[in-house]
């Protein structure tokens, strides 16, 4: 699924990563939100994400934090897998509200009700399937997840996972 309906290589997201400088994507940011009432600053860093890419996770940066601690994963993880899987929820089938890629494969789609009924699944199956068995880098879950990739599925949420750190 993911590699015949992106409208967009890799590399194209790749480049934009590249071209992500601080003047776009730094402390004045982050301070604009947690100036407007946000608590944490990993919420602050995800809202200055989504909002750069104009992705619909944005009104649910907090519920990705609580839902990310609630089940011990990295809260960039599940961000870093919709840019890859779905541009950050630009390019997914039509309301699925399924920007991972999530039980997406041929022509079978998983679809959700709501965002935060796909980030919760998304979360509690990333800490069963794959945290839970050792696999906690982007190479180690590639290879479980999309494992027909050859490289290019870690590499693209690694660059996210950076970027968000």
């Amino acid at each position: 699924y993911a590699n015949t309906t992106k409208s967009r290589s890799i590399m194209v997201i790749l480049q934009e990563f590249d071209q992500l400088s601080n003047s776009e994507f730094n402390d004045e940011n982050i301070d604009y939100f947690l100036d407007s009432g946000v608590k944490d600053r990993r919420v602050a860093v995800l809202k200055s994400f989504f909002r750069k890419h104009d992705s619909p996770l944005y009104d649910h940066a907090d519920f990705i934090v609580l839902i990310s601690d609630e089940n011990a994963v990295d809260f960039r993880l599940i961000p870093a897998i919709a840019m890859q899987e779905s541009t950050a929820c630009k390019f997914i089938p039509q309301n699925s509200f399924n920007c991972w890629g999530w039980g997406i494969y041929g022509s079978k789609i998983k679809r959700f009700s709501s965002y935060p009924e796909a980030i919760e699944t998304v979360a509690r199956g990333l800490k069963t399937n794959y945290i839970d068995k050792g696999l906690t880098t982007p190479e180690a879950i590639m290879a479980k997840y999309t494992p027909s990739s050859k490289g290019s599925w870690a590499r693209g949420v690694s660059s996210v996972l950076g970027v968000l750190e």
